[in-house]
């Protein structure tokens, strides 16, 4: 009955030391009060009464949102900042003996960090370099928290505000920027506006005289070879006229002919050549002769 009494207990006490660590987890392990190793993820046993989990340890990245902290620029103006810090443990041993309480630890490092880097920039400086402000906070406190067994991945500012005063300043001349943008995009389109009515009326214009030039041209162009084909068929008639070896009575009267048009003009004085004067007695011989 002893013995039964002494194997359930000792059965119990493996049972209560047979201890399974989780993913993503790990035990930091003492043995007598030091340490002795750490346990990853699978199946461990303890030594009853000697080995004791000193810590249990979260090794995926955690997320760590910090308070506001007052912090005050170069130009002497209080604000308020609070951060948020993607930490994650890289070293159990380290995590667990390097520092009480190191989440504590990490915020107050953030605050002092972050005063030291605001202090040397101005208010309009803090207010539009965030990305800068997350780099320089990043490096130092991933070198200040190496010996805590801690990586810092990324360091965030999640708000900036300024003081109420501060703020309405800010919000009037964000007003008075966009009505003067709004002004200058105005003024640019009756600008552009303008102008483009101004090379309407060019070009339409260049494009009135081009077709007044043109017209001349093509009434021009109809005239001179109007008279070209007037004095090609003249040319041809004199052509035509030599070819046939005409007689003096012929050319005689060819002459009247001519005579007769530029009697029909306007000319008041008319001075007739002694050759047409005969050549009336020439066309009444001419006359006679055909009648008889």
């Amino acid at each position: 009955m002893i013995l039964l009494v002494i194997l359930i207990i000792l059965i119990v006490l493996v049972a209560s030391n047979i201890k399974i660590v989780p993913q993503a987890h790990a035990y930091v392990v003492e043995r007598l009060g030091a340490f002795h190793q750490v346990w990853d993820v699978g199946l461990h046993i303890a030594i009853p009464v000697v080995d004791k989990i000193a810590k249990k340890i979260v090794m995926k990245e955690l997320v760590a949102d910090f308070p506001p902290q007052p912090v005050i620029t170069k130009d002497n103006v209080t604000m308020q900042i609070d951060t948020v810090i993607y930490l994650q443990v890289t070293d159990p041993k380290l995590y667990t003996y390097g520092v009480d309480n190191p989440m504590r630890a990490i915020e107050n490092l953030t605050a002092t960090t972050l005063r030291n880097i605001i202090g040397e920039l101005e208010l309009d400086q803090t207010l539009t370099s965030r990305d800068i402000i997350n780099s320089k906070m990043r490096l130092i406190l991933d070198e200040a928290t190496d010996p805590w067994g801690i990586k810092i991945n990324r360091v965030e500012l999640k708000n900036i505000m300024p003081p109420a005063e501060i703020q309405d300043s800010m919000e009037k001349q964000m007003k008075a920027e966009r009505e003067r943008r709004e002004k200058i995009l105005q003024a640019e389109g009756e600008k552009r506006s303008a102008i483009l009515v101004a090379e309407g009326k060019k070009e339409s214009a260049i494009l009135a005289a081009e077709a007044d030039k043109e017209a001349k041209i093509k009434i021009a162009e109809g005239e001179a070879e109007a008279i070209r084909i007037v004095q090609a068929a003249k040319a041809e008639g004199i052509k035509m006229l030599n070819e046939s070896n005409p007689i003096d009575s012929v050319l005689s009267l060819k002459s009247f002919e001519t005579f007769e048009k530029v009697a029909d003009g306007k000319a008041t004085k008319i001075i007739i050549p002694s050759d047409i004067q005969n050549l009336a007695g020439t066309i009444a011989a001419l006359k006679e002769t055909v009648s008889k």
